[in-house]
C-alpha cells in the first residue's frame, strides 16, 4: 500500500454537539431518518438528525452568509436550545438555496466508530429501467470537443457531467438506501435532505469543500481519479500509479492553485502540503490535498468560506465563466444541486461543507432516480478514459440501489 495513503481528513466535533458514547448511537439516528422534513449528514467526525423547520433562509439578492447570520441571531434571541442552518446549495450561485433551521437536532459520534454499521441491510428487489442522459457515446464526444478547445489554449479545465435516470417498478425505500450508502463508506460524508416539494437529495460524497471550528479552517480537495479493482496487487497498482500520473497530477494542482487563491484572503495562515497523498472509497482512489489555515477573523464562518471557494475547477474548471458556458453547452440536464454543497453552520460560524457528488435526487414517494457523476477533462484527457471514470463513479449509487449500467 502506498505510504501516503490516509483517510479523508476531517473537522473536530462542533461546539453544539453533545454526542453520547453509547454503541449504536449514530446507526440509531440513522435509522431514525424519514424522507420529507428530516435531514441527515452523517461525517467522520459526527452523526446529526434533524427534524422539521422552524425557519426557512429565504432566497434573495442578498449573500447568503448574511441571510444565515441574521436568521441564527433571530433563533438565539429567541431563547431555546444552540441553533443551526442545515441543508444544501445549489451549483449554480445564483438559484436559490435550500437551507432551514431546524425545530430538533440531535448529534451522534461518527457511524464508523458504531459497530452496528456493520450489520447487513436487506436488499430491494426492483426492476430498474436505466436510462442515460447523455448516452456514452454523446458524453465522449463532448469530452473531445472540449479536449480539442483546450489543445487550442481557450481554457485549462472543465469537469463535463452526465446523468442516469432510473425508473423502478415499485418505489425505493428511501431510509434503507441511505443505510447501503452510509455502510458502504461509513469514513466518507453520507446525507440525506430535502431538495425541493416532495424531492430529497441523498448520496455519499467523499469530498470536505471547508470546514470551520473556532480558529480553524481545513479544506480538503479531491481531483484526479482511478477505479478501485477487486484484485488487490491490482488495486495497490492502480493507487501507486495514480500519485505518479502527470495527467491526474496536473488536474489536481490547478483545483489546489485555485482552492489558495480563493482561501489567502480570508486567512491569517494558510498551510499547503507540496504533495497530494491518496483517499479511497468503495469504487474509487482520488488524488487529495488537505489544507488548513487560520481564519483572517472571528466573523468569518464556514459557509463565507465555502461560498468564497465555490465552485472549485474539482467541480466546474478553470477559467470558471468559460468552465460555466461549456458546462451549459454540453450538458442536457440541469444541474441543480448537484456539485453543489451540503452541510450545517451553527451560530459562532463553526460549520463544515462537503461538495455535494456522488449523490442522486429521489422521489419521496415516487419511483424515479437521478443519478449524477463527473469526470475532470483536461487537455490530455482520454475522452473512453473519463467515460469509464463517470460509470466507476456511478457505481457507488448503483450499488445502493441494486441497479447497474
Amino acid at each position: 500500500m502506498p505510504a501516503s495513503l490516509r483517510e479523508p481528513t476531517t473537522p473536530a466535533p462542533p461546539a453544539t454537539a453533545a454526542p453520547t458514547l453509547t454503541p449504536g448511537a449514530a446507526t440509531a439516528l440513522l435509522d431514525a431518518y424519514r424522507p420529507g422534513e428530516d435531514r441527515f449528514l452523517a461525517s467522520p467526525r459526527h452523526t446529526l438528525l434533524t427534524r422539521g423547520t422552524a425557519e426557512e433562509i429565504p432566497h434573495d439578492s442578498g449573500p447568503i452568509g448574511r441571510r444565515v447570520r441574521e436568521a441564527l441571531e433571530r433563533r438565539v434571541g429567541a431563547g431555546g436550545p444552540a441553533p443551526i442552518v442545515v441543508g444544501s446549495l445549489p451549483f449554480d450561485p445564483q438559484a436559490p438555496a435550500v437551507l432551514a433551521v431546524p425545530r430538533a437536532v440531535r448529534w451522534a459520534p461518527p457511524l464508523r466508530e458504531d459497530p452496528l454499521i456493520a450489520l447487513p441491510v436487506p436488499e430491494e428487489t426492483i426492476d430498474w429501467r436505466v436510462r442515460e442522459v447523455p448516452s456514452a457515446e454523446q458524453y465522449s464526444a463532448a469530452v473531445a470537443a472540449a479536449v480539442a478547445r483546450m489543445g487550442a489554449g481557450e481554457f485549462e479545465k472543465v469537469v463535463l457531467a452526465r446523468t442516469l435516470e432510473l425508473t423502478g417498478d415499485r418505489a425505493p425505500d428511501l431510509p434503507s438506501m441511505l443505510r447501503r450508502l452510509a455502510g458502504r463508506d461509513p469514513s466518507g460524508y453520507t446525507f440525506a435532505v430535502p431538495s425541493a416539494k416532495g424531492r430529497t437529495l441523498i448520496g455519499a460524497s467523499p469530498e470536505l469543500l471547508v470546514s470551520r471550528r473556532g480558529g480553524t479552517l481545513t479544506a480538503n480537495p479531491l481531483a484526479g481519479s482511478a477505479p478501485r479493482s477487486t484484485d488487490l496487487a491490482e488495486d495497490v497498482r492502480r493507487a501507486a500509479a495514480l500519485l505518479e500520473s502527470p495527467k491526474d497530477l496536473h488536474e489536481h494542482a490547478v483545483v489546489v492553485d485555485a482552492v489558495r487563491e480563493a482561501l489567502a484572503p480570508h486567512c491569517a495562515r494558510l498551510d499547503v502540503p507540496e504533495r497530494p497523498t491518496l483517499v479511497r472509497t468503495a469504487a474509487m482512489w482520488h488524488l487529495s490535498t488537505t489544507l488548513s489555515g487560520e481564519p483572517a477573523g472571528p466573523d468569518i464562518t464556514a459557509l463565507d468560506l465555502a461560498t468564497a471557494l465555490h465552485p472549485t475547477p474539482a467541480v466546474c474548471g478553470t477559467p470558471t465563466d468559460v468552465a460555466r458556458s461549456v458546462i451549459a453547452a454540453s450538458e442536457p440536464f440541469d444541474r441543480g444541486l448537484y456539485t453543489g454543497m451540503v452541510g450545517w453552520q451553527d451560530a459562532a460560524g463553526d460549520g463544515e461543507w462537503i461538495v455535494t457528488i456522488r449523490c442522486a435526487e429521489a422521489e419521496n414517494d415516487g419511483s424515479s432516480l437521478r443519478l449524477f457523476a463527473g469526470a475532470g477533462v483536461v487537455a490530455d484527457s482520454s475522452p473512453e478514459a473519463e467515460t469509464a471514470e463517470t460509470a466507476a463513479k456511478f457505481r457507488t449509487f448503483l450499488h445502493a440501489v441494486g441497479a447497474a449500467l
